[in-house]
């Protein structure tokens, strides 16, 4: 018995060692994902408005950045204070951990390198060298264009410095030792024509990251099969909110939705100031409105025209 039971210590022991051997190597080895490049991105005009056009209304850089008021329908950005951060992702909203959204002005970011910046929005690293958990898209918008990301970085630079702070994320266990592992070098694409309605389109709904929030996933990973047909989960002033079914299913998605349709409802959100409040009649959305209803029409046109391409999904989503 002595014998066995010292066996059975050795064991025990041996898996500690080894556990500890693999957590050390995640915290410490991981990410990999290469060094910062040694970009200089130049603050030209074109890059400006470029990018300004970018992360206000495609990749929503300034939406998940900036506090949004969610006592009015689509929780626009009211109080001017683009880029301050401050939203908050905890477990109140079902999020694994306690994440304040931070600061993307000058603020904070003057002491980051164009490099810095560049690797966390393509392959989810702080100047620091941690990981980014993909709450922000990162993933999506590794696949962007690199002059795309350039401009986005050239409007970010631009942007009114604000002197705001927040601590720093925590995520829970196991996934504040999993988010190490989850970092990827970019994949970055060539920017399709915009007379490739088709392709553009596709750009603009990976580098808006639709299929993200209008998926169900498990464990964070999107369900086969269930790719843009709606139904994802969030948590907005203690309700639970589902996304839609944007696939073009005639029966529970948008199959039925013209063109005209279709870019008409975004640009029925062209003035965040007059969002109308909450109330037991007007029921809350995720949907960010105010900020994709600044695309232009025929970015809209395009996306549609994408969207009319994926495979039809028939997934009633019922919000209560």
């Amino acid at each position: 018995m002595k014998q066995i039971g010292k066996w059975i210590a050795i064991v025990i022991l041996s898996l500690i060692v080894l556990i500890t051997i693999g957590v050390s190597y995640i915290v410490l080895a991981l990410p990999d994902v290469g060094k910062p490049e040694d970009i200089h991105v130049s603050l030209t005009p074109q890059r400006i408005a470029r990018g300004e056009y970018l992360a206000n209304h495609v990749a929503l850089c300034t939406d998940c950045h900036s506090q949004r008021d969610w006592s009015k329908f689509a929780g626009p950005v009211t109080n001017g204070l683009i880029g301050e951060g401050g939203e908050v992702f905890d477990e109140k909203v079902g999020f694994p951990g306690d994440v304040s959204v931070p600061n993307i002005t000058p603020y904070n970011l003057k002491s980051w390198t164009d490099g810095e910046i560049f690797r966390a929005i393509t392959a989810g690293v702080r100047k620091n060298g941690s990981a980014i958990f993909p709450l922000m898209p990162w993933p999506y918008y590794s696949k962007m264009n690199r002059e795309d990301v350039y401009s986005i970085i050239a409007y970010l630079r631009t942007l009114k410095s604000i002197k705001t702070s927040y601590p720093k994320a925590k995520l829970n266990f196991p996934l504040n030792i999993l988010v190490y592992t989850m970092p990827q070098k970019a994949e970055l694409r060539e920017l399709p024509a915009k007379s490739d309605t088709l392709k553009y389109g596709e750009y603009l709904t990976r580098s808006a990251a639709c299929m993200e929030c209008h998926s169900q996933d498990n464990n964070g990973k999107i369900i086969p099969g269930l790719e843009f047909a709606g139904g994802h989960e969030y948590m907005v002033n203690g309700k639970i909110i589902k996304s839609a079914n944007i696939t073009p299913d005639k029966n529970t998605g948008i199959g039925n939705w013209t063109r005209e349709v279709f870019v008409a409802r975004f640009k029925t959100f062209n003035n965040p100031s007059k969002a109308p409040g909450i109330n037991a009649s007007n029921a809350q959305t995720i949907m960010p409105w105010y900020d994709y209803g600044g695309m232009s029409e025929s970015d809209l046109k395009s996306i549609y025209t994408y969207l009319r391409t994926i495979k039809p999904v028939n997934n009633k989503v019922v919000n209560k």
